[in-house]
């Protein structure tokens, strides 16, 4: 039982991590109904980020975690200004396919200098034992560091003046145009964001498990799931939704083989979606 216990929890502070990479996805899809498939591919980048740093520059792991995130809001306006300004308010489908085509070129690139070689960064830190079992503390600091950030995110959106103008740009970009807010420049900073926070989750992934350049689909799809879970455009959710998969993740675990966790995890997501389309803790229309 207690074995049970110690993989659920275990479980959590990986779906913190989840949360976080969930979050970039649903807040660009908040404020734009835009759906962000290079998302997969700046998580990748956030973990290679994180091995340059780390190996070639010798920082520390979590030292990386800045400049990485700096660097995905650069590139994420960036990615707003050739993929995304055009497709605003066109059919979703034109979207989805102009960051497919830019996701299909980041990682044929990634595969052109790095191949598929499987990379790892060691990470040494003590780990917490109860009982006979040991939470290792590369977990414990990536969750700690997810919520910081998630808190920080959430301190933005609520109380700064770009934070609430995205807040009103999500829930009337018309209206928040006719009293003089940017809002072109406002996309731009919200997909700037939320590239950056999926860097900084591939950060705290790449600390926790090896990656490939081919990595960023499967998270990829669990950020999916999560913001399912969350509701669509609600950061917050995606927090609360990702400790839910991890919570899963932990659950399930002990009693199935590895290969059946994503198979449970997308029933999940049919289910969700069937008995709530709008995700669990949707938001109402417009509101970050």
């Amino acid at each position: 039982m207690l074995g049970i216990l110690a993989s659920i929890i275990d479980g959590v502070l990986v779906g913190l991590v989840y949360g976080l990479a969930a979050m970039g996805l649903t807040l660009i899809w908040g404020v734009m109904d835009v759906i962000n498939l290079t998302h997969g591919a700046m998580i990748v980048a956030g973990m290679f980020g994180l091995y340059l740093l780390a190996n070639a520059l010798g920082l520390s792991p979590y030292l990386a975690l800045p400049p990485v995130l700096l660097g995905g809001f650069v590139v994420g306006v960036a990615l707003y200004w050739v993929a995304i300004h055009r497709m605003v308010g066109r059919p979703s489908l034109m979207s989805l396919l102009s960051t497919f085509a830019v996701n299909l070129v980041l990682i044929g690139l990634g595969t052109a200098v790095w191949g598929t070689a499987l990379f790892n960064v060691e990470v040494s830190l003590p780990g917490v034992s109860i009982g006979r079992y040991t939470f290792p503390g590369a977990h414990i600091l990536a969750a700690a560091l997810a919520a910081v950030i998630a808190a920080a995110l959430y301190v933005f959106l609520h109380h700064t003046r770009i934070g609430k103008a995205l807040r009103a740009v999500a829930n009337n970009r018309e209206a928040a145009e006719l009293v003089g807010i940017p809002t072109t420049r406002l996309l731009a900073v919200a997909v700037g964001c939320g590239v950056a926070l999926a860097g900084g989750a591939g950060v705290l992934i790449g600390t926790l498990f090896p990656f490939t350049v081919l990595s960023g689909d499967g998270y990829q799809l669990k950020s999916f799931i999560v913001t399912v879970l969350g509701g669509f455009g609600n950061p917050v959710g995606a927090l609360i939704g990702g400790v839910a998969l991890g919570l899963l993740e932990g659950a399930v675990t002990p009693f199935v083989p590895v290969s059946w966790t994503l198979v449970i995890e997308f029933a999940l997501f049919v289910l969700v979606l069937i008995a709530f389309p709008g995700g669990i803790f949707a938001p109402r229309r417009g509101a970050l």
